[in-house]
């Protein structure tokens, strides 16, 4: 194997769990995330090389999995949400996880839920975010209020105790 090859499943054996979570929490589906993680670290190791030049290879990977989740939900002409929480052995649910906040994220729309996800799931700053999404950081705080916006104002008035 090759220092390359080796690079990049080096990568892939450190960020996959992160992955899975961050693909999880977009889509609610685990299946949908193993396969949106799996195409693009498919891309992502065609373009090696250049990616792991640049500096920011899971920045390319979590794009793609942005990318993939758009395709699909195009190509299905609707939005598939699931009923049921993820299995616990990704173990993507943080602790105090609240299943009623977790099915409202599920309401939301795809731009907002992904820039919640990566501010509170991944703990990414608004920068970060906006490189990920390929926005300006001004979106990314325009969508992050709106988003919360609607949590709090789809939570029960004695749940509405969280804040940003």
């Amino acid at each position: 194997m090759d220092a390359e090859a080796e690079a990049f499943d080096a990568f892939v054996r450190a960020r996959m769990p992160a992955l899975l979570r961050f693909a999880h929490a977009l889509t609610g589906d685990p299946h949908t995330a193993a396969d949106l993680v799996q195409d693009a670290l498919e891309r992502t190791g065609i373009r090696w090389s250049r990616l792991d030049r640049q500096g920011n290879p899971e920045a390319y990977v979590r794009r793609a999995i942005l990318n993939g989740r758009t395709s699909r939900w195009r190509k299905l002409r609707r939005e598939t949400l699931v009923d049921t929480l993820p299995d616990r052995t990704i173990s993507l649910d943080p602790p105090g996880h609240d299943e009623t906040l977790w099915r409202l994220l599920s309401t939301l729309p795809q731009r907002q839920r992904a820039v919640i996800v990566l501010r509170y799931y991944e703990d990414m700053s608004e920068d970060q975010i906006a490189a990920t999404l390929g926005c300006a950081p001004g979106t990314v705080k325009s969508q992050a209020s709106k988003a919360l916006a609607k949590l709090r104002a789809a939570m029960p008035a004695e749940e509405t105790t969280w804040t940003t």
